[in-house]
């Protein structure tokens, strides 16, 4: 029987690690919570994380890094991006080889600024390099649990690798399309996380529909802007990392970030926000990354950098919303944009 082993105790790892039990694979599911290793194990629930969904019998929970990556023929990385780094450093002569590593975290991180590619082949050896992937798509947690349909996209520079991951992990109920495009589809998982904070943000304060498809269009000139910046092709963007993931968590109810904004704009703090929260949500320290690799790349960002400002700088939503709309008048294609698709 296949093995898969799961590095991460949240919802989408959970979901996942689900996912693979339902194909007929045994799980090792890493956790780092007393009552998550119990609940897993003994009632098969996660309480904290995916409160409604009862798992399969075929995921076991473990504490014990090696426990859980030994004899694995496929690791999936599930950790909050800000951790991602500490974790690899961890685990990284554990690692089983010749086995595809999915990496399924979404962000940029905040010191580096690098994207979990750039992490993860640099603290890496070598040897692991062909086999390094990356997952990403509009795929909430808990409809993916729950069997419901979703399509996502994998990513890696072996096609070998990734149709072999498409198949392992692939089913009627998940269709994974492959991309030799790395940088496209982790770009835009990483910046529609910022930009659904913003559309939260719209809702809450009355501004309507209009508004929002705005944010979400403009938005999406802006992720393509910092993707080709960084090396993407940009029609990766109008597929599921890219347009189908940001129009999902900009208007998806189960969007942790999208609930960010939304409360932000109900007038409570940003810490209240996030210490009411049991999951990360990513767009907060993304939006950091994200302004200050704009600004390194000369890529102009203003949705996101007036999220950062009021995340991370104190400025009001409203003086955020004013300085946005009374930007200068422009072409909607200016040079840098057509210079973004051509």
């Amino acid at each position: 029987m296949l093995r898969v082993c799961v590095f991460g105790s949240g919802g989408w790892g959970t979901a996942l690690a689900q996912l693979c039990a339902v194909r007929g694979y045994q799980v090792t599911q890493w956790v780092r919570e007393a009552e998550v290793f119990e609940a897993i194990n003994g009632r098969h629930l996660n309480p904290l994380f995916l409160p409604d969904v009862s798992l399969s019998p075929r995921i076991t929970a473990t504490r014990d890094e090696k426990e859980a990556l030994e004899g694995a023929d496929l690791v999936l990385l599930v950790i909050p991006s800000q951790f991602i780094r500490e974790v690899v450093l961890r685990i990284r002569y554990l690692l089983p080889t010749n086995a595809p590593i999915v990496c399924c975290s979404k962000g940029i991180e905040k010191e580096s600024l690098e994207l979990m590619s750039e992490i993860l082949t640099g603290e890496l050896p070598g040897k692991y390099h062909p086999y390094l992937t990356y997952l990403s798509g509009p795929s909430f947690a808990k409809e993916v649990a729950e069997g419901k349909p979703a399509n996502v996209t994998v990513a890696g520079q072996s096609e070998s690798v990734r149709k072999r991951v498409q198949d392992l992990m692939g089913g009627s109920s998940f269709r994974i399309y492959t991309s030799a495009d790395v940088v496209g589809v982790l770009v835009g998982g990483a910046v529609k996380n910022v930009l659904a904070i913003a559309v939260g943000a719209c809702d809450a304060m009355g501004f309507g529909l209009n508004a929002q498809a705005s944010l979400i269009t403009r938005g999406l000139a802006e992720v393509t802007r910092l993707a080709v910046a960084k090396g993407a092709n940009p029609l990766t963007l109008s597929g599921h990392a890219g347009i189908g993931d940001l129009v999902l968590t900009c208007t998806g109810s189960l969007s942790r970030n999208r609930r960010v904004g939304f409360e932000l704009g109900t007038g409570k703090s940003l810490e209240e926000i996030v210490s009411s929260m049991k999951m990360v949500a990513e767009g907060v320290e993304t939006a950091h990354s994200v302004s200050h690799l704009a600004r390194k790349l000369e890529v102009s960002m203003p949705i996101s950098e007036q999220v950062a400002l009021v995340l991370h700088q104190g400025k009001q939503l409203q003086s955020a919303a004013i300085e946005l709309m009374e930007r200068p008048l422009r072409e909607e294609l200016d040079e840098n944009d057509k210079a973004s698709i051509s």
